[in-house]
C-alpha cells in the first residue's frame, strides 16, 4: 500500500525576519545593523542583502562571515563584544565582491528634529526642502544621500535605484511614527545617482514614485528623480539682489514682461533633427533678445519638471525640480545669475492649482489620497484629467508654500506668476450643478486656497523684499492685490484680463463699425485702480484657433500692421504693466505652435523688423518716462481729454507721474482715415513734443505726424483754456510731452 509523502515544514521564522523579507517593515533601524544584547556587552549584527551569496563583517580586528539566517538573504553575525564600527563585505552573484557600508549602522540613523517634525505636521514649515527630498552630504565623516519622504498612510517605503537592481527589498526606509515621514542614509551614493521611493501602499498594493522634493530628474519619457546638491553654484548676482531689495515700491517701477515658453522660443538644427536649445544657449541668445527690446523682466512659462510636452509645463509634478529639458539646475541659475547681470528679472510661472495623474507622481502618492481631495467633486479637474491639491491639509499647504520660497530663495526668482487662480478660489469652477460640494458655510468659496494664497503672498514678501506676485485671476473676486491684513488675497499684481478681453473684441471689428463699440475700450478705465493692473497679450491669445494677434487685426496688409501697432501703443500708454508673449513682438502670421520654433524668418521683412523696432521703443518710452509707470494704479495718475468722439473714433487722455507736472498727452485714432487739424484740449499752456508716433517711418507707417511737436494756443477746446492743433495718423497714436512755458 503506498504511503503519502510527509510535507516538508517551512522552519518557523521570527515575525522581524518575516516582514523583513517581505519588504513589510516600517522599522529596519530595530532589526538591521548592531542589535545589543538585552543583557551582556554582546549582540549581533544583522544585514539583508538578497542578492548576496555571502556577506562579512570587516573590522579592524579581521572579517567576520555572516551565517545565513534566512534563504531570501538575512545574515548574522554573533559577537562577545559588538564592535563600535564595521563594514561589510557583500559577495553578489553578479557583480563579485564590495565592502559597503551598512546604512543600518549606528552613526548613519537619520533623525529630523521634533521642532521641524511639528512645523511641517502644522503647516507652518516653509523650508521644508532642507530635510525633505534627497540630500548629498556627510554623516560621520561618510559620503551619501539623505533620503526623507513623507507618506504617513504606507507600510512601507524603499529607495530604489541602479545601487540596489531598483529592489525595494534592499533599502528600506524608517518611520519616523506620527509625523508620516520616513528617512534613510544610503552611504556611497552621490550626485547625479538616480532613485525613486517604492511604497507599499494600503492594501499591499506596490507602487514607484518620483520623490515629490526632487530637485532634478530624467528627461521625460523616463522618470527617476536625481540627486542635485542644490547650493555648490556659486551666485555672482549680489548687485542685482541687493538692489531689488531696496527698492522702496517695486510697483512703481516700470515692469514689462517678455512671456516666453523656452521649449518653442528657437529651436537648434542638427542633422535632419531639431532640438531645444540649452539654458546656456538660451542665456546667450534669449537673453540679449529681450534685452534689446528693453524689457524688465522675462516670464517663463512653467520650467518645473512636467511628464508631457503639450501641457507647456502647466501639469507640474516636480515642484522643486527643474526641467532637465533644457540642462541642469547649475545651468539654469547660470541662466538666471546672467539676467541679473544684465538687469533682467526672471518670473516663474508656478501650478499649485492642480497636478497630473501620471503614475509615477503625486496622486495616490503612499495608496492614499495624500495630496488630492478623496472626493471627485472638490478633487478633480474635469476640463483638464488632472487633481486638485488638498489645501486644506497642512502637509500639502507646507509643501506648496515651501516650493514657493525654494524658487525665490535656491534659485533667485524674482517673482511668481500663479496659474489658474479662479479654478482655486471656486468650489464649483467649471462644474455643474450636484458637482461640487459646499463650503462649511454653504458656500461656493474654497476657504482653504484662499487661506492658502493668502499666506502665500505673505511670507514671499516678507522673506524677500521686491518679489512679484501675479494672479492669473479672471472673476471679480475683490482685493486680490491688495494687502491680506486689509483682506486681500496679498499679490502684487493681478492679470486685466478684461481689459484684454474687451480691447481684443473692440480692434477686432472693422473700423467702420467700431464708433457702436466705443464703450469697449473706453471701460476698462472705470475699474483700472480696483486692483494693480498687468496688461495681458499672453500665449493664451494667440492659440486654438484664436489666430496670431497680427491676423486678428482687420483688413489689408497695411491695416493689419498699423492697427496692430496702435493697439500696442494704446497698450503701453494704459495705465497697468504690460505683458507681451514671444512672437507678438514681430507679428507671427501663424498661431503659436510649442512643437516647433517662433517665425523667425520673418523678421528679414520690413513689416515685421519695424513692428520689432515699435515695441522696442515703446518699451524705451514706458522705462523712461515716469508718468507711463510712477501712478500706474492710482487714478492721480490718468485722465481723460475726451472719451467721448465716438462718431470719430478717437480717444485722448493724460497719464502723469507723481510730480502732476510730469505728464504725456496720448491721442488714438482707430479708424484709417487721417485726422487732419484735429483740436485738442491740452492742460497747459506750451510747447508739446511729439516723443512717439507709431505711423512713424521707422515702424512701418506712413510718417504723418506734427514735425518734432505742436505749439498750444489760447484757444477753448474740451473744456480746457488751451488747445493744439494735431494731425493725428490713420490708425495711428502720438504720444506728446509737454515744455510748459
Amino acid at each position: 500500500m503506498a504511503t503519502a509523502k510527509k510535507k516538508k515544514t517551512e522552519p518557523a521564522y521570527p515575525e522581524d525576519i518575516t516582514r523583513l523579507v517581505d519588504a513589510r517593515h516600517y522599522n529596519p533601524y530595530g532589526v538591521l545593523g548592531r542589535l545589543p544584547a538585552k543583557k551582556g556587552e554582546g549582540g549581533r549584527i544583522r544585514a539583508f542583502y538578497p542578492h548576496a551569496r555571502e556577506v562579512a563583517v570587516v573590522t579592524e580586528s579581521g572579517e567576520s562571515p555572516m551565517e545565513r539566517v534566512h534563504p531570501n538573504g538575512v545574515f548574522e553575525a554573533e559577537f562577545e563584544t559588538l564592535p563600535s564600527s564595521y563594514t561589510l563585505k557583500v559577495d553578489e552573484r553578479d557583480s563579485g565582491e564590495r565592502v559597503l557600508e551598512d546604512p543600518y549602522a549606528d552613526d548613519f540613523h537619520v533623525r529630523i528634529p521634533d521642532t521641524d517634525l511639528y512645523l511641517i505636521g502644522e503647516g507652518t514649515h516653509y523650508r521644508t526642502y532642507d530635510y525633505m527630498g534627497a540630500h548629498a552630504l556627510e554623516m560621520n565623516g561618510v559620503s551619501g544621500v539623505r533620503f526623507a519622504v513623507w507618506a504617513p498612510c504606507a507600510e512601507r517605503v524603499s529607495v530604489i535605484g541602479d545601487f540596489n537592481r531598483w529592489d525595494g527589498r534592499s533599502h528600506c526606509m524608517q518611520s519616523l511614527g506620527a509625523s508620516g515621514i520616513w528617512v534613510l542614509f544610503i552611504p556611497g551614493l552621490g550626485l547625479k545617482d538616480l532613485y525613486k521611493f517604492e511604497i507599499r501602499g494600503q492594501g499591499g498594493r506596490l507602487s514607484h514614485k518620483a520623490d515629490p522634493y526632487a530637485f532634478a530628474g530624467e528627461m521625460r519619457p523616463r522618470t527617476a528623480s536625481k540627486v542635485w546638491d542644490i547650493h555648490a553654484y556659486e551666485w555672482e548676482d549680489a548687485e542685482w539682489m541687493k538692489k531689488r531689495e531696496s527698492q522702496p515700491d517695486p510697483l512703481n517701477q516700470p515692469i514689462s514682461v517678455y512671456e516666453c515658453h523656452l521649449g518653442s522660443w528657437k529651436r537648434v538644427q542638427e542633422g535632419d533633427e531639431e532640438r531645444f536649445m540649452t539654458y546656456q544657449e538660451l542665456a546667450d541668445d534669449l537673453l540679449p533678445y529681450v534685452k534689446n527690446l528693453g524689457f524688465t523682466h522675462i516670464e517663463l512659462m512653467p520650467i518645473t519638471e512636467h511628464p508631457f510636452d503639450g501641457s507647456w509645463g502647466y501639469q507640474t509634478l516636480g515642484y522643486y525640480a527643474v526641467t532637465s529639458r533644457f540642462g541642469s539646475p547649475d545651468d539654469f541659475k547660470t541662466f538666471v545669475d546672467r539676467c541679473h547681470q544684465e538687469g533682467i528679472g526672471v518670473i516663474l510661472d508656478w501650478v499649485p492649482a492642480h497636478f497630473p495623474k501620471d503614475p509615477h507622481g503625486l496622486g495616490s502618492f503612499d495608496g492614499s489620497h495624500l495630496y488630492e481631495h478623496a472626493d471627485p467633486r472638490k478633487g478633480e479637474h474635469r476640463d483638464w484629467g488632472t487633481l486638485i491639491f488638498n489645501y486644506d491639509r497642512n502637509e500639502v499647504r507646507t509643501f506648496l508654500l515651501s516650493s514657493a520660497m525654494f524658487w525665490a530663495d535656491v534659485y533667485h526668482l524674482d517673482g511668481i506668476r500663479v496659474d489658474a487662480v479662479a479654478s482655486m478660489l471656486y468650489l464649483d469652477y467649471s462644474r455643474e450643478a450636484g458637482d461640487w460640494v459646499p463650503n462649511e458655510f454653504g458656500g461656493r468659496e474654497n476657504l482653504g486656497a484662499v487661506s492658502f494664497l493668502k499666506k502665500f503672498n505673505e511670507i514671499v514678501h516678507a522673506e524677500f523684499p521686491g518679489f512679484l506676485t501675479f494672479a492669473e485671476e479672471s472673476t471679480a473676486w475683490p482685493m486680490v492685490s491688495r494687502p491680506v491684513y486689509l483682506g486681500g488675497l496679498g499679490f502684487g499684481l493681478k492679470w486685466n484680463m478684461g481689459w484684454m478681453n474687451d480691447t481684443l473684441e473692440y480692434i477686432q471689428q472693422d473700423a467702420i463699425h467700431r464708433k457702436y463699440h466705443h464703450g469697449e475700450i473706453t471701460f476698462s478705465l472705470i475699474y483700472a485702480f480696483n486692483e494693480n493692473f498687468i496688461l495681458p497679450f499672453s500665449h493664451d491669445e494667440v492659440v486654438h484657433g484664436k489666430r496670431s494677434m497680427l491676423d486678428k487685426m482687420p483688413g489689408d496688409t497695411w491695416q493689419k500692421f498699423a492697427t496692430l501697432r496702435l493697439l500696442y501703443t494704446y497698450m503701453w500708454t494704459h495705465p497697468g504693466k504690460k505683458l507681451l508673449f514671444m512672437g507678438c513682438e514681430f507679428g507671427q502670421w501663424n498661431e503659436w505652435q510649442d512643437s516647433g520654433q517662433l517665425e523667425w524668418h520673418l523678421t528679414q521683412y520690413d513689416p515685421h523688423f519695424k513692428l520689432r523696432n515699435l515695441v522696442r521703443d515703446l518699451n524705451k518710452l514706458f522705462t523712461s518716462d515716469r508718468a507711463l509707470h510712477e501712478l500706474d494704479f492710482s487714478g492721480e495718475g490718468f485722465e481723460w481729454i475726451d472719451l467721448h468722439d465716438s462718431e470719430q473714433s478717437v480717444l485722448s487722455f493724460i497719464r502723469k507721474a507723481k510730480d502732476p507736472k510730469d505728464l504725456v498727452v496720448v491721442v488714438l485714432n482707430f479708424t484709417p482715415v487721417p485726422r487732419e487739424s484735429y483740436r485738442l484740449g491740452v492742460p497747459a499752456p506750451g510747447f508739446y513734443r511729439e516723443v512717439f508716433n507709431s505711423d512713424s517711418d521707422n515702424y512701418g507707417g506712413t510718417n504723418l505726424g506734427n514735425a518734432g511737436g505742436v505749439h498750444s494756443e489760447a484757444t477753448p477746446w474740451m473744456g480746457r483754456e488751451h488747445s493744439v492743433n494735431l494731425r493725428v495718423p490713420p490708425l495711428g497714436a502720438v504720444v506728446l510731452k509737454p515744455d510748459f512755458t
